[in-house]
């Protein structure tokens, strides 16, 4: 199903130029971006994916990862396929960096009913990058909020998304996890295809905006194992705020990525590196308690208790905060 886009700008001879992500495509008609979601039909910028689904169920909202939003509830997941980077360790490369041979349709009007089937409150556009889906999120949004029922909306992406369109998409979202994927510049432009800056610029924003906010980073040897890189990043993000949550995951070989797991003697030294600046550090797909549960900053009283998707909320209050101390912890 083909949608006019909506960030685009017409140029001579037919050509157009999408202004939904930093990449700023010139695309000649007939012709795709870079995420091949958007093609130029003589003059006008369609999307290519509006309806298509290529990954489909119920997850708990800590596999997002979110820890500090809806904690211990579940979500709907959606995805579709294409994406705006060229990760060589995608964890999802069939759906991003290929197109699938089975699609399934759905129609954003009747996705509350799903919500309804499934008995969750919370969608979230999530496995491939969801910015270049953004006219079925906006209206599948929109759509939602507009229903008398309180559902939620969460999107996990690379961030890597204008500022005009993120802050409309923003007004509709109530949850977002952001990839860091490096914090070094050339290996961010080199290796991903995107630049750093424009990744920092969205987090500034959605935390400005007062959208739930927490961050991940894959920790990939011989990509972005440097511990001053890291170090450094850990710091630009306490200046935004210390209790943004990071979640500091561990890849396994993946795409056209063979290096060897992430070591967890490191991720544990990144992760006690990360919390000289941070109030809520998170160990992933590491499995173990010590590095996945809520602590107070305060006190240090345990407040979620997680063992892979196992949760147990043991001492916050009904506001959300410290039931030892009465710290308000930022909690949604």
């Amino acid at each position: 199903m083909k949608v006019n886009a909506l960030f685009y700008e017409a140029s001579s001879n037919d050509s157009v130029k999408c202004i939904l992500c930093p990449h700023n495509c010139v695309i000649l008609s007939g012709k795709t971006g870079l995420c091949r979601t958007r093609m130029n039909v003589d003059g006008e910028l369609f999307s290519l994916n509006y309806s298509d689904i290529t990954s489909f169920g119920v997850d708990p909202i800590e596999k997002k990862p979110l820890f500090h939003f809806k904690p211990n509830d579940e979500v709907l997941s959606l995805g579709t396929w294409g994406c705006n980077f060229k990760c060589p360790f995608c964890q999802n490369f069939e759906i991003s960096q290929e197109m699938p041979e089975s699609l399934k349709k759905i129609n954003h009007k009747t996705l509350s009913t799903f919500l309804d089937k499934y008995n969750v409150k919370g969608i979230a556009f999530t496995y491939s990058e969801p910015s270049v889906w953004f006219e079925f999120i906006l209206d599948t949004c929109r759509e939602l909020k507009n229903n008398e029922k309180e559902y939620y909306t969460v999107m996990v992406t690379n961030g890597y998304i204008n500022s005009k369109p993120l802050k409309l998409l923003l007004q509709h979202i109530d949850a977002m996890n952001i990839d860091v994927k490096s914090f070094n510049e050339e290996k961010h432009l080199k290796t991903l295809g995107g630049e750093l800056k424009h990744i920092k610029k969205t987090v500034e924003i959605a935390y400005e905006s007062k959208t739930h906010l927490e961050l991940t980073t894959l920790i990939v040897p011989g990509f972005n194992d440097d511990l001053e890189e890291l170090e450094n990043e850990f710091k630009w993000i306490s200046g935004i705020s210390k209790d943004i949550p990071l979640h500091l995951s561990k890849y396994f070989p993946r795409y056209n990525y063979n290096n060897p797991a992430t070591d967890e003697g490191f991720l544990i030294e990144v992760y006690n590196t990360a919390k000289k600046y941070l109030d809520y550090v998170y160990i992933g797909n590491m499995w173990n308690k010590n590095y996945e549960s809520t602590i107070c900053p305060e006190c240090g009283e345990l407040l979620i208790e997680r063992k892979a998707y196992n949760v147990k909320i043991k001492n916050l209050n009904e506001y959300g905060g410290c039931e030892n101390c009465k710290k308000q912890i930022v909690i949604k």
